[in-house]
Parts: structure tokens; sequence; C-alpha cells
């Protein structure tokens, strides 16, 4: 059965550093929600604090209303799947999966009908028998999964659940976690760095920065109405714009504030041919192009002394026609009400590139 997971003004304090500044969150029965951000940012001290692994130095934890600060971490009802998946290598894949269902003392003549259900679940049927040494990644990340499940948590962890994968499986596993979220229906909180997997797995999004939730909301609201630029150049590539007077610099389109900057995404241009009639248009030149299969990427300078852009076209475009120095006149594909951020983009501190996991 899920709960209803709520974290009150949550604090660490570690080795006299503050590693978590007064986190509050709801997460609603059946959610999922994932914890974005960079490395120090918060993430995994607050799925540690959720799981009982690290004790908070003030605040509340709690599980459908009722406090769990002071209960260990084995008797909080959670399912918790490491990055290292933490697989007992001595055991079968069934001894595995039915590890927490002996430690839970359920009896032992439901275990094999429980492990049958499980590995069905996470489409390993069959494997009941198999030693987990002989099994790859991808599949010793669902006998982790299936392990986890399978005494039904009402709350399952996920600490970096696809850092070990490949990129291809990667990809595979998000869809396939998503559809066992939905299946089970369980009340889940994932970890991760990667802007990516975080979009496509979650209900919901929380972006971290320095011990603190900087925003929370689905991945299109993240994606389209950033609240802070940190938010905003964290979630996949994007252009800063100043705005004066409700008009975007440079551009003469319209604002959803008078003043502040613009997020402007690579996919929000087009080439003014392909605009509507009357929609202002830039004049620009191309600096670098790169062919990604589903886009050309490229980097463009729009003169004046303002920064260059990132700008994403579609495949079918003429390549001699985005050779570097190529002319190029650009219009807004979205112009009504351009989203508009309060700061101003000289006022926020570089990310870390090795922290930037730019969306393919």
């Amino acid at each position: 059965m899920s709960v209803e997971l709520s974290l009150e003004d949550v604090r660490v304090v570690l080795g006299g550093n503050e590693i978590l500044c007064g986190v509050s969150l709801d997460i609603a029965p059946g959610e999922f929600l994932t914890l974005l951000g960079p490395s120090g940012s918060g993430k995994t001290t607050t799925l540690n604090v959720i799981a009982g692994l690290v004790p908070s130095s003030g605040g509340d934890v709690r599980f459908d209303g009722k406090s769990v600060d002071k209960r260990p971490a084995h008797d909080r009802d959670i399912g918790l799947v490491f990055q290292s998946y933490a697989l007992f290598p001595h055991m079968t894949v069934g001894e595995n999966v039915s590890f927490p269902l002996r430690t839970r003392k359920v009896p032992k003549s439901q275990w094999p009908a429980t492990v049958d259900r499980m590995l069905e679940l996470v489409q390993m049927s069959g494997l009941a028998g198999r030693k987990v040494s002989s099994l790859s990644g991808g599949q010793q990340q669902r006998i982790a999964l299936a392990r986890s499940l399978s005494p039904s948590p009402s709350v399952l962890l996920l600490d970096e659940p696809m850092a070990a994968l490949d990129k291809q499986l990667r990809e595979t596993m998000q869809i396939e976690l998503k559809r066992i979220h939905e299946e089970v229906g369980v009340t889940t909180v994932a970890v991760t760095h990667d802007q990516t997997e975080a979009m496509t797995m979650s209900d919901r999004v929380a972006i971290m920065r320095d011990g603190l939730l900087e925003q929370v909301g689905t991945p299109e609201e993240l994606y389209r109405e950033p609240a802070t630029l940190f938010a905003a150049r964290f979630l996949g590539e994007t252009n800063l714009v100043p705005v004066s007077g409700g008009r975007l610099e440079g551009f003469g389109a319209p604002a959803s504030k008078p003043s502040g900057t613009a997020v402007l995404r690579p996919e929000d241009f087009c080439l003014a041919a392909e605009a509507r009639d009357g929609l202002p248009t830039i004049t620009v030149t191309v600096v670098t192009a790169s062919y990604q299969g589903n886009r050309y990427r490229l980097d463009v300078d729009r003169g004046g002394g303002c920064e260059s852009m990132i700008v994403s076209l579609p495949p079918t475009i003429e390549p001699s026609s985005i050779v570097p120095g190529a002319s190029l006149q650009l219009a807004l594909r979205y112009p009504d009400a351009v989203h508009v951020v309060d700061e101003e983009a000289g006022s926020e501190p570089p990310l870390v590139a090795a922290d930037i996991v730019v969306p393919a």
C-alpha cells in the first residue's frame, strides 16, 4: 500500500557542515518523484534521511502523517535499490528476491509465488535458479528492483539506479522502470543527476542546490517555466536573453514580464521563412553546426556584442545552408509572451560542466 511521504524542514549537519538546510516536500501516494541536482546538492542525503540511513539534525519525515524519525531503517517499510545493486553473489536470483521476505518473517510457503510474481513483473521469468554473477548489468538491475519490491513496501527509494548501465540500456530501463511503477503504484523517490532520466521517469522533479529545493514541478513545468536561472540552465540547453520594457533584447518579441531574463530553448527557433507573417526576425551567423540524428544543433552569433545562442533545426534542412559563416534569418516558433525569470543573467554562478547532462 502506497503512502503519502512528507518532509518538514529537514536539516542535516555532518562534520560541522550543513548538508540539508531545511527541506520541505510533500509526495502523494503512488507518485514518482525524482531528486535532481549537481554533486553536493543534497539529493542523496535527502534520500538517506528518508531511508533512515542518515539521522536528521532537525525537522521531520512522515509516512501518512506519522513520524518515522525514530524508526530504524529496517522498520520503515521501504524498498531500496542502490547504485551498485548490492545483490548477494553467493545466492541465486530467487534467493536474492526472497531475502526481504525472510527478514520480514513472511511465511516460507508464500516465497515461491512472490518470487515468480516479481520476476514476471521485471520480465525475468524462469531465471530464479541462476546465479546473479552470470547476469548482465541490466538483468542485475531488474533483479535488484524485484528484490526491493518483493515485500510490497510502502515507499520505494532508488539511488542512481541507472548509473552503471550504458546509454542505450539506460534509456530502455528508464521506460521499463516507468512501466513497473505504473503497474505497482508504490510511492517512489529516485535520485539522479541525469536530466533526461528524471524527465522520462517522473511525475514530478525536485531540483536541488546547496541543500535546498530550487524548484519542484512536472518535467513540463520545469522545462517550459523554470522559476530561477539555475533551474533554467540545469534542465537542458537554454539561451538567456535580457528583457527590457517588456521586450526581448535584439528580438523585439514580447515577454511575459517587463524586465528580467527570457528563457529560450534551442527548439523555440525556426527559419524566418517558416514563421507566421509579421513576426519579428533576427539575422544570425552560423559558428558551428553538428548533425545529431533528430536535429542539427547550431551555435550562432547574433552580433552586437550579444552572447552566442544554441539553435535546433530539423534534420531536413539543406546542410549547405548552415555551414560555418552562413547567414540565417530566424524567428521565434512560439512568440506569445516568452517566459521570463526575474533574475538578471549575470547573477547566476556557472554550473560545473561535469554536472550538466544535455537531453539528446
